[in-house]
């Protein structure tokens, strides 16, 4: 995979992460829920980015490091979802988000396990 084509799946996954919740009812639980995985959703993106920039090896490897730590955060939040909101408006898409989140979890922790044996 082109690194290029992964910075572009973390953005898109955030963006549709977003609109996505934007769908979801309001509830107190659920303001935490979106809260939190808009958080954990952008991030990932972000980290990712500041990964290409990186001032040495180590630095590249903990930035995609956190990457993967803050996709793994996502991926919990969509099961949460999945487990507790009682009226999810597409479930579709909160089931293409979570197989994403999954798939995306996979690349990060290969670059991580990748970038750590060549230390």
């Amino acid at each position: 995979m082109v690194e290029n084509e992964l910075t572009q799946r973390l953005f898109r996954f955030a963006v549709r992460t977003i609109k996505f919740l934007k769908t979801l009812p309001e509830s107190p639980e659920v303001k935490i829920i979106r809260y939190q995985l808009i958080k954990s959703s952008s991030s990932s993106g972000a980290n990712y980015e500041e990964a290409q920039a990186g001032s040495s090896k180590a630095d590249f490897t903990n930035k995609v490091r956190i990457s993967l730590r803050e996709m793994r955060e996502s991926n919990y939040w969509l099961r949460l979802i999945k487990a507790v909101v009682d009226k999810v408006y597409d479930a579709d898409e909160l089931e293409w988000l979570t197989n994403e989140s999954d798939e995306l979890k996979k690349i990060l922790g290969a670059i991580v396990q990748k970038s750590s044996i060549r230390k």
